[in-house]
């Protein structure tokens, strides 16, 4: 038995595996996650994941842990093993796909993974993490602006409305005046969908294969697999996109 654990930006993941199946996923949001269950031991972060309720204390004795995601160089929890975010989302998605050959698209809340998965191994990796304009975080903000929800926004691609800026903060400017222009909230909806397609097109052309496997939040936005598509590319994404990292940990473990 083995739990992982992805302390993503925007939220904190679990996966419980046993007899090398999933078993149980588990989400909350990271801050309220933080404030319930976390507190300072000297400079290191701890978790009382017993009072979480997600794992009995059996479990949690008896299992491997295994950690990655942005909290993971402060997470100091007994018996913890520490991993690399993008070797964990690789192990994540070889095990739910089961596929041996392609690149890894992981787009969190505030960055964006590409990795070449070649004979089931991680060949190399590209990683933009110093602008969120091709994450969650992103999304929300625009879905914000629109004033829709994200399943809403992630189910337009027709006729995008064009934009061009490549900074998150000047494309909420530019989302704004295409606004006043009056064009249709749908076609507006599209455009903020394709940009995120035009941010990661370089990333994934330096590392071509077959299948794009596609994992984080952001791959339940459904307007966005089908842009990589009409771009060319096959997309798979795995049942649980949003836990691949947790899971990929606990595979590891």
């Amino acid at each position: 038995m083995r739990i992982g654990i992805d302390l993503g930006s925007r939220k904190v993941k679990f996966a419980l595996v046993r007899n090398e199946k999933v078993a149980r996923l588990e989400s909350f949001d990271t801050l309220s996650f933080y404030k319930r269950f976390g507190r300072m031991d000297g400079d290191d972060l701890t978790f009382d994941l017993a009072g979480t309720g997600f794992f009995s204390a059996s479990e949690l004795a008896a299992a491997a842990i295994v950690a990655t995601g942005y909290g993971r160089n402060t997470l100091n929890l007994k018996g913890v093993r520490i991993v690399s975010e993008i070797r964990a989302h690789v192990a994540g998605a070889l095990f739910q796909t089961g596929l041996r050959d392609f690149t890894l698209l992981d787009m969190g809340g505030q960055d964006t993974k590409v990795a070449l998965v070649r004979n089931g191994r991680l060949q190399d990796f590209v990683m933009n993490d110093k602008c969120a304009a091709s994450s969650g975080r992103y999304l929300e903000n625009m879905a914000a602006i629109l004033e829709v929800d994200l399943s809403e926004l992630s189910s337009h691609w027709d006729e995008p409305v064009r934009l061009d800026a490549t900074c998150g903060i000047f494309g909420e400017s530019e989302l704004i005046g295409q606004i006043l222009r009056g064009h249709p909230v749908a076609r507006l909806c599209a455009g903020v969908n394709q940009t995120l397609v035009k941010r990661v097109i370089p990333m994934l052309k330096r590392f071509p294969s077959d299948t794009i496997v596609l994992t984080g939040g952001v791959a339940l936005d459904r307007a966005l697999v089908k842009l990589l598509e009409i771009e060319g590319f096959s997309v798979i994404v795995p049942d649980s996109p949003q836990h691949n990292g947790a899971i990929g940990c606990a595979v590891m473990g």
